[in-house]
């Protein structure tokens, strides 16, 4: 009853951690009623590298939504005894997700939205998140070299 605003919804890459999806619903409706959305906006932006969302790995609060999303496998801690050895470790890299959730919050100025209106909110996200991966590439450039970077990455 104390929460209001809007939520927002990232999309994170499973191996490196760059977001590839940010949306924002307002309202701040149930999680389960997101991942259907964000999904379908995560394949938009990916199509042109030729990429599909296979497998989501979430949180709890997404029980219940297979059906809703039943081109993506669903994977979450309350299936853990039908989970194979390999989606079992995929789980436990899921946490990764979290810091890069809280990092968006603190360094890049999500904890507040100072732009009017429902579309203020959602471009105050898809900047956060921009600017998230700007600091992102901006540290793997340092970390390989600006050579051996663009002929890895691109």
């Amino acid at each position: 009853p104390y929460e209001f605003g809007v939520k927002a919804s990232l999309a994170v890459t499973h191996k490196k951690g760059l977001i590839v999806g940010a949306k924002c619903f307002p309202g701040n409706p149930y999680d389960g009623h997101t991942l259907a959305e964000q999904i379908e906006q995560t394949n938009i932006l990916l199509i042109d590298q030729g990429v599909i969302a296979t497998t989501a790995y979430v949180d709890l609060g997404y029980r219940g939504v297979d059906k809703s999303v039943a081109s993506v496998e669903v994977i979450h801690r309350s299936k853990i005894k039908s989970l194979t050895k390999q989606q079992r470790r995929g789980l436990k890299r899921r946490q990764a997700i979290e810091p890069t959730i809280g990092h968006v919050k603190q360094d890049h100025g999500m904890q507040r939205c100072w732009l009017k209106g429902g579309i203020g909110d959602a471009i105050h996200t898809v900047l956060c998140a921009v600017g998230y991966n700007i600091r992102w590439l901006m540290r793997a450039i340092v970390r390989l070299g600006s050579q051996s970077f663009f002929c890895a990455y691109f």
